[in-house]
């Protein structure tokens, strides 16, 4: 058995690991700071129990790490995420040469319980978006609108949203090009309520706010910087309450389903909707269940 990592060889091991999720990986931010949080944790598990150096990195240290953090109280998407980091770090040892074998290939994940999302339905999200324009013609009414005319018609992530630059809008073709998670990029339709709404933006509101340092960012905070995903979600809120009070996640989760039930096939929902897997997008089908009930009644002739 070797020596535990020290403080030294901690700090450089998740330095290179930071530089892999990155580089390599292409991980958002959010799982960056996610996975280094648990990669360290873990690291400190294996000093604080002796077990030694990474090349002593097992699967029976994994499920011990693993055990303390459920013994603590943590939730099963906790665990299934710690896991999913744990897994990724295995295998990036193993590649560079740390490890002889991956033993996060045998590390089971556990499985997490899938909440239906709560939608709004047609009429809610149409009372949403008269909402959000509710008031004079300043700049925050104008970007308000347009960020939830923007999330209801395209189903893009508030992350999405924040980081669209004035020329992913295709004003001819009525698309949107963006940047989604591990850095892929896909175009998505956009509605003409919602371009009009970008439109009265760009025209009245954005110039207001605009300063030498905003760049090329379509939507602004109130001092000319590109706007953050906290001050969109407050955008949402502040036009859903009088409605039924949801965040950007509840506008995707909406606009997913109200394709399902006009009529878009599950394949087209994915792609609009970034996901990497139809697994993911296959969730919705659940909430359109009531659809398919009514669809069965009248089509089936022993219903």
């Amino acid at each position: 058995m070797t020596d535990s990592p020290t403080t030294a060889d901690t700090a450089r091991i998740l330095a290179e690991f930071d530089r892999h999720l990155r580089v390599e990986r292409g991980c958002s931010p959010h799982t960056v700071r996610a996975y280094l949080t648990d990669v360290r944790s873990l690291l400190d598990y294996l000093a604080d129990t002796g077990a030694g150096g990474l090349e002593d990195l097992d699967l029976a240290t994994l499920r011990g790490w693993l055990g303390t953090l459920h013994d603590a109280g943590a939730s099963r998407a906790t665990m299934a995420r710690r896991t999913a980091a744990a897994r990724v770090f295995t295998a990036y040892l193993h590649r560079s040469g740390r490890l002889a074998t991956d033993p996060g290939l045998r590390l089971a994940t556990p499985r997490r319980h899938r909440r239906l999302p709560a939608v709004l339905d047609e009429d809610q999200a149409a009372r949403v978006c008269a909402a959000a324009r509710d008031g004079e013609e300043s700049p925050l009414v104008l970007r308000r609108s347009a960020v939830v005319e923007v999330l209801y018609s395209t189903a893009i992530r508030v992350a999405e949203l924040c980081g669209l630059d004035l020329d992913d809008v295709d004003w001819e073709r009525h698309t949107l090009r963006v940047l989604g998670k591990g850095g892929r990029e896909r175009v998505v339709p956009i509605g003409v309520p919602a371009l009009d709404a970008v439109d009265r933006w760009l025209r009245d509101g954005r110039p207001q706010w605009a300063t030498a340092h905003s760049g090329r960012a379509l939507f602004l905070g109130a001092r000319g910087g590109r706007l953050g995903e906290r001050t969109a979600r407050r955008d949402v809120y502040a036009a859903t309450a009088a409605v039924a009070r949801t965040g950007p996640h509840g506008l995707r989760h909406s606009a997913a389903t109200h394709l399902l039930n006009g009529g878009a096939d599950l394949r087209s929902v994915q792609e609009i909707l970034g996901h990497a897997s139809l697994a993911s997008t296959q969730i919705y089908t659940h909430v359109s269940i009531g659809r398919l009930a009514s669809v069965y009644q009248q089509a089936h002739p022993r219903a």
